[in-house]
Order: structure tokens, then sequence, then C-alpha cells
């Protein structure tokens, strides 16, 4: 079957590229807003955009009942957060953080998590997370217009705090790490089934 677009529902569109794009990494972003509430939220349209300088990219998808979700808000005004990485003994922190609370609600007490202290950031990062990412915007693209349009947030990554328990030889390990991935609908993955494969030389 052939599906043209052009001619597809954005919902569908959106049913076609999360079902087949999977699994696809999670960024947990952390943020404060100007008022100093934290705020925090996943994001599975997540990837790394450049190594120097060290980059990465998120991406909202624009939502129906407004211009913007509070993570964006908040990064437009402080112009730094902190990417989390979610661990499978996080999932379900982290689906109570996705709800759709208002600006004023703390999602760290709501998922019932801890602060911890970035060094080169304001905002706070989850203190279970064994990875995270201290960024500052780099700059912000939007894709489209309206509801169901992305808006690309690309983040200069300053430093990076590694727990101890996700490393082996002084590297991060994937089965210590033991992150998730989003599929299609309500569907996620772990990254405890992997194989290895040598690329060839030319």
């Amino acid at each position: 079957m052939y599906f043209n677009t052009s001619n597809t529902a954005p919902r569908d569109n959106y049913q076609l590229l999360t079902g087949a794009v999977v699994p696809r990494p999670i960024a947990w972003v952390s943020t404060l807003s100007e008022d100093g509430v934290a705020n925090l939220a996943p994001y599975s349209f997540f990837t790394v955009a450049s190594c120097k300088p060290p980059v990465l990219c998120v991406v909202q998808v624009n939502p129906r009942d407004r211009a913007e979700k509070d993570t964006l808000s908040n990064l437009q005004s402080t112009r730094e957060c902190v990417v989390n990485i979610v661990s499978h003994v996080l999932v379900d922190a982290m689906n109570t953080s996705c709800a759709d609370y208002p600006p004023q609600v703390d999602e760290f007490e709501k998922s019932g998590l801890r602060k911890s202290l970035s060094k080169a950031v304001a905002a706070p990062g989850v203190e279970e997370a064994l990875v995270r990412f201290e960024c500052a915007l780099r700059e912000i693209k939007p894709i489209g217009e309206g509801p169901m349009a992305g808006t690309m947030m690309l983040l200069d990554v300053l430093g990076v705090e590694v727990n101890e328990a996700a490393l082996r030889d002084g590297k991060i390990a994937h089965d210590l790490l033991d992150a998730v991935g989003k599929l299609g609908g309500d569907g996620y993955c772990t990254t405890r089934s992997h194989f290895d494969l040598k690329r060839p030389q030319v």
C-alpha cells in the first residue's frame, strides 16, 4: 500500500512516521520557568545532531491547543535545560511526567523524583537518571506551522554527568544504562537485547 503524504491527514502521517521510525530514544527534558518552577517532559523525536561541537536535537510536535509546550517556553526564556536519559526503572515516573499539567505544576514532585544540582546550568536534572546532558539552547527552528508541525530545538552540550553504575571500562555500557525506546502508539522497548556487527573494511 502506498501513502501519498500530501493527501494524508496529519494524524495519519504521524502514525506512519512513529510506527516505522523505531525505536526512538527518549529525551527527558528538564527546564526551569522564569518564575523558578521546574518542568520535566519526555520527547521521543530525539537524536545527536553533531559531535564537534556536541549538539543534541529534540523536536516538539506542536500541540493542538496552544503554540508550544512548557519545555519550549522555558527554553526560550532561560536558554538552558538538562536532557536526562530514561532507564527502564524510570519508565513509570517518565510516563507520569508526560501528563498535560499546567505550567505551575512541578513534574518532579508529581513523579516522585529528586532534583540533581547541575554544574553548568540552573535547571535541575533527574537525580535518578544515569546520564544527564547539561545543555544551552543553540537554535530553535520551526518546521511547518500549527498543530502537528515540528519545532526543532538544537542544544549545545555543556557537560555530561554519568553515574558510575552505567560505566564499564570508562565507557557507557548499553546493558548497564538499560535505556528504553519509543515505538508507535503506547509501545516502548528496551535496549536489553542487542547484537554487534562490525563494519566492512574496504
